[in-house]
């Protein structure tokens, strides 16, 4: 058969045919570079597989003993807590047990230094215990709110 009887249509046959022969063998050599790639990426995450496995198994671990040590400053904080609130009340005590009889002996005083004075201005015995007794009383009360606002703060 000579190349003259070859019609338009055998033509385009010809060159299909190169065409697909051609694309196959492109996509056979992107399957086999991508068989070469698919290949280490695989080698690459076995490798990663093995190496941080180990890593987050022993970061568990540390977490773990982390976890066990927070619990054990948990247990002290709380003890040093509960060993605060007991000075704390026992303080409390001891203040209100000294505050009250020092209160009464400064507001005696106070008492008996105006009954005094008001004894000696006035010669009334009634009118100078009247005035001892108003400022004992105040006294009593002065300390009373001087130790109210210093607990407040300024």
């Amino acid at each position: 058969m000579p190349l003259a009887d070859l019609s338009t249509l055998d033509v385009l046959w010809i060159a299909l045919s190169v065409f697909l022969v051609v694309v196959g063998l492109g996509l056979a050599l992107v399957m086999f570079n991508l068989s070469g790639t698919v290949r280490r990426l695989t080698s690459f995450i076995q490798g990663l597989e093995k190496e941080v496995l180990p890593v987050i198994n022993k970061a568990g671990g540390t977490v773990d003993r982390v976890n066990a040590q927070l619990d054990k400053v948990d247990r002290v904080t709380d003890s040093a807590v509960d060993a605060a609130d007991s000075v704390d009340t026992a303080v409390r005590a001891v203040s209100l047990a000294i505050t009250r009889p020092v209160q009464k002996l400064s507001g005696l005083f106070e008492g008996v230094s105006h009954g005094l004075s008001a004894l000696r201005v006035s010669r009334d015995p009634r009118q100078a215990m009247d005035t001892a007794r108003k400022a004992s009383a105040r006294r009593e009360q002065e300390i009373a709110d001087e130790l109210e606002h210093g607990a407040e703060g300024p």
